[in-house]
């Protein structure tokens, strides 16, 4: 069905869009529907030329450098010169004089809280509820539920496995020795607790102690002889432990503790980008719905499970007793940050006065930022009366001013307080990478956090130096130059700025949901390079990851790391090709067949079902969290191969369509699914992805969205 617009001043606005602004937006707040299409529409059209400019920048500077390694082909790239050409094209900025950000009224989550953080596609309600509530997670489940407590025999045989438990309940026993040491007693063996005069006293039997450090007892639940939980603290992060003598995990327990409730994810993205497939009106009012569900913190989810029919909401805040005797809470929820769009894409949601599609991340700027007013005036999400927008895709210090005028505006139009709106700076671009400190410079006042995402960054790495050469092997990126220099520089540079306890430092996903064993022995990685949040794929995630924040003092490890020798522009230049390679044919096919599968495997359910993030099993069946920052590198990592010759198009197209019959059968129980194989010039999702591979080149920045949008639109209509 064709989409309806009513013209509004020099809009033409989709009907379900104006809909839900003027009947659900902005209802109840100080701003009109007629004041917000007025200012929005003359913002918008001032914006929307700037924005195209920008994007022009790119392509000329891009065209510039494919030219220079173009004319240097088949020489040894000579740093020095390589600089002074980026200099010379404005690609590289003059660094500029120290300063520290100047960014205010920032809640003490970002501040003062090190942490796991959450990215949850705003367009499915449950699993964005599920994240806002991850904030508190039993400690007991998580364990239970993944492969960190080794599973006995009996556990794949029963319902419940004892013996599981007993490990479960030792981990716990074993965190709490290790982080609230008892001044005479073991956890092991205790059986109970009391509260006297403000103190904590832990029992066994008749023998009476307490903790080592007394400052971490922080109050309680129930009755002081008697009480339900204890709340304590270590690194800012607290947990609970609950005592229930009927629960049923509390049996085998001397001190009738039922489960630790651990203080997880500290705060959340609600990504409007990457892990959604929005890509008109239709869409995008259901991400925007969302998020304002959550920011008037009404937002259910009805569902069935087992025949049942379930309803979630966000949890209200947690209350106890403080040792002084005060009736006092701890925030009940995950603080919610939201994902705007980058600059390029377009949205058919709004046609302007010549009539082109909107600037989707100006579109996003407006509409979101209106949503929180909702949560200013019951600052039930932030307390000290931020929006917290995180901004993706941003190439340079040009992009990010962009971003600044852009909430310049979006501020005057809802008439809210000048720097209201913070914004976090995704550091995935190189251009952003190799002039950090002047991105952040023109944000200053607004930024509250910078992170770096590996696989972002490497598809822009092959982009931008696409004609240098072929480059090296995907799993060989890791440990080449660049990356170390980048993940260092980014940290290196927001502790110059002064972000240590301003704002945070953030550092990317573990990408298998499955294997929390591993995430447990590997990602406290993140937290020694500086970083006072990392991204986890669930809220199970975020409560294990959480044990490594008690584990490390994040404060403590930024203020060592600000006395070592900053990472070097040299290293984060270095160009990642491959010298002479002489790869056998099956390490090629090998290659190109594990980024075929993957990249299949995402792209059939975002054209075909509309889903932006998917657990895609890899070529040996390991569950990876895809979305299109592992599209964009795979894409550009084939599309780099084919160029320089390292493989043939016929010989990719033969792989594609070998791994489209695999991904189709690793499939084969979704009833949702429609096959690629044998029909494959009938499959839309077949076509967009090879159109991905075969057109890398060409795609703006390399980016996957444009190819991605257009092809579900046609499956849309």
């Amino acid at each position: 069905m064709k989409e309806q617009y009513t013209k509004i001043n020099n809009l033409s606005v989709s009907n379900k869009l104006l809909n839900f602004i003027d009947e659900e937006l902005l209802k109840n707040t100080n701003i009109s529907s007629e004041k917000f299409w007025k200012g929005f529409d003359r913002a918008v059209h001032e914006l929307a030329p700037k924005n195209k400019n920008l994007l022009k920048v790119r392509e000329d500077l891009q065209k510039k450098i494919d030219d220079w390694h173009t004319k240097n082909k088949g020489n040894e790239i000579n740093l020095e010169k390589y600089k002074k050409f980026l200099k010379e094209i404005n690609y590289l900025k003059e660094v500029g004089s120290d300063f520290k950000i100047k960014t205010s009224n920032v809640d003490e989550e970002i501040t003062s809280i090190a942490g796991p953080q959450l990215v949850v596609p705003i367009m499915n309600e449950r699993y964005a509820l599920n994240a806002a509530n991850a904030r508190w997670m039993s400690l007991y489940d998580s364990l239970y539920g993944t492969d960190v407590v080794e599973q006995s025999e009996d556990s794949a045989s029963q319902r419940y496995d004892p013996l599981r438990g007993e490990m479960v309940i030792k981990y716990g026993r074993d965190f709490l020795k290790k982080y609230f040491p008892l001044e005479s007693l073991e956890w092991s063996n205790i059986t109970g607790f009391k509260i006297n005069d403000g103190s904590l006293i832990v029992l066994k039997d008749n023998i009476e102690t307490s903790l080592k450090n007394k400052a971490k007892f922080i109050g309680h639940r129930g009755e002081a002889n008697d009480p339900s939980a204890i709340i304590l603290k270590n690194n800012n992060l607290h947990i609970e432990i609950i005592i229930d003598a009927n629960a049923f995990s509390a049996q085998q327990d001397s001190a009738k503790i039922s489960d630790i409730i651990i203080e997880a994810a500290i705060s959340t993205i609600c990504d409007n980008e990457d892990s959604v497939a929005a890509v008109d009106a239709d869409d995008k009012v259901i991400c925007y719905r969302n998020w304002l569900g959550l920011m008037k913190g009404n937002l259910k989810s009805t569902f069935e499970k087992n025949g049942k029919t379930y309803e979630r909401k966000l949890n209200p805040d947690r209350s106890y007793v403080s040792k002084d005797g005060k009736g006092l809470k701890l925030h009940g929820r995950s603080l919610l940050l939201v994902r705007n769009v980058g600059h390029l894409m377009t949205n058919p949601a709004i046609t302007l006065k010549d009539g082109s599609e909107i600037p989707e991340g100006i579109m996003d700027a407006f509409i979101t930022s209106a949503a929180c007013l909702h949560d200013l005036n019951k600052r039930g999400n932030s307390r000290s009366g931020s929006i917290y927008i995180v901004k993706p895709k941003m190439h340079g210090p040009d992009e990010t001013s962009f971003t600044d005028l852009i909430f310049t505006k979006v501020e005057e139009v809802l008439e809210l307080e000048k720097y209201t709106c913070k914004i976090g700076i995704m550091d995935e671009e190189r251009r952003t990478s190799a002039n950090l400190k002047e991105c952040i410079r023109t944000l200053q006042n607004r930024v509250f956090f910078i992170n770096t995402g590996f696989l972002d960054r490497t598809g822009d790495e092959m982009h931008t130096s696409m004609e240098a050469g072929p480059m090296i092997k995907k799993g060989d990126m890791k440990s080449s130059k660049w990356i170390g220099a980048y993940e260092n520089n980014n940290v290196d540079v927001g502790l110059q700025c002064g972000f240590s306890g301003k704002a945070q430092i953030g550092k990317g996903m573990w990408a298998m949901p499955d294997k929390m064993k591993e995430m447990m022995e590997q990602k406290t990685a993140h937290l020694k390079a500086g970083a006072n949040c990392a991204w986890v794929p669930s809220p199970t995630a975020a409560a294990l990851h959480a044990l490594h924040y008690h584990e490390i003092n994040i404060f403590e490890k930024q203020k060592e790391l600000q006395k070592r020798v900053p990472a070097k522009l040299d290293d984060l230049l270095t160009i990642p090709v491959a010298d002479r390679p002489n790869w056998s044919i099956e390490e090629i096919n090998s290659e190109i067949s594990n980024s075929a599968q993957t990249l299949l495997g995402y792209v059939v359910r975002w054209i075909d079902q509309g889903v932006g993030c998917s657990k895609v099993p890899d070529i040996n069946n390991v569950g990876l969290m895809e979305d299109r920052a592992t599209l964009r590198i795979s894409s550009q990592h084939i599309a780099n191969w084919i160029h320089h010759g390292i493989c043939t198009s016929k010989q990719v197209l033969e792989i594609m369509k070998k791994m489209a019959k695999i991904v189709d059968k690793q499939n084969n129980s979704d009833k949702l699914y429609q096959n690629m194989s044998p029909n494959f010039d009938k499959s839309i999702a077949f076509k967009a992805a090879c159109d991905l591979v075969f057109h890398g080149r060409s795609q703006p920045s390399g980016y996957t969205e444009p190819l991605l949008h257009l092809n579900r639109l046609i499956k849309k209509n």
